[in-house]
């Protein structure tokens, strides 16, 4: 009997503990769907807010571009390969902006230039036909202060953000970035 007795007080505890467990799983899980999501620059954070002055000076804000699927894209006037990546952003921008899109209410670029010289700037969005309005720069040049807090080492770079500021892919250059955006399209107009 006091076998017995000690048998049940063993399943007893090895019940209680497997049952601790799994509420203890359903509370790390549930916690990976309810904790908010951490503000950085990899895939699956919050894309930290880019605040900074347009060409025409005035004050835009990454946040302020919420709902829509947003490339923000890091280039420079004077880099070449980011000259040479442009067309295909142009070509993204012109594809996507007729595009129905399953969550976004639609698709916009932050172009976020590393350039020291505005009239240099302005020459090469006109020049490389960037016809979207969200062009900012702080003429820091390389210091410049959205690429610190991405962690820009070279250009071009760019990182796709959702329509609730999550993002979604990075480093999108040519066929890539179609691939990419592609995914959040329902159907193209």
């Amino acid at each position: 009997m006091k076998n017995f007795k000690i048998i049940l007080l063993g399943v007893g505890i090895a019940a209680f503990g497997f049952g601790f467990m799994q509420s203890n799983e359903a509370t790390v899980a549930k916690s990976l769907y309810t904790s908010p999501v951490k503000v950085g620059t990899n895939i699956g954070d919050q894309a930290p807010e880019i605040s900074m002055n347009g060409v025409d000076g005035k004050k835009l804000q990454l946040s302020s571009m919420r709902g829509s699927l947003v490339l923000i894209d890091f280039w420079a006037s004077w880099c070449g390969p980011c000259r040479r990546e442009n067309p295909n952003v142009v070509r993204a921008y012109n594809k996507y902006q007729k595009a129905k899109f399953k969550t976004a209410d639609g698709f916009d670029i932050l172009s976020v230039s590393l350039d020291s010289n505005k009239e240099s700037w302005k020459k090469a969005i006109s020049q490389d036909k960037l016809s979207w309005s969200n062009h900012v720069c702080d003429l820091k040049g390389w210091k410049n202060e959205a690429a610190a807090i991405y962690g820009v080492s070279s250009i071009p770079m760019s990182f796709l953000v959702d329509e609730n500021g999550i993002i979604v892919a990075k480093n999108l250059r040519g066929m890539e970035l179609h691939v990419q955006i592609d995914q959040h399209v329902s159907k193209l107009r």
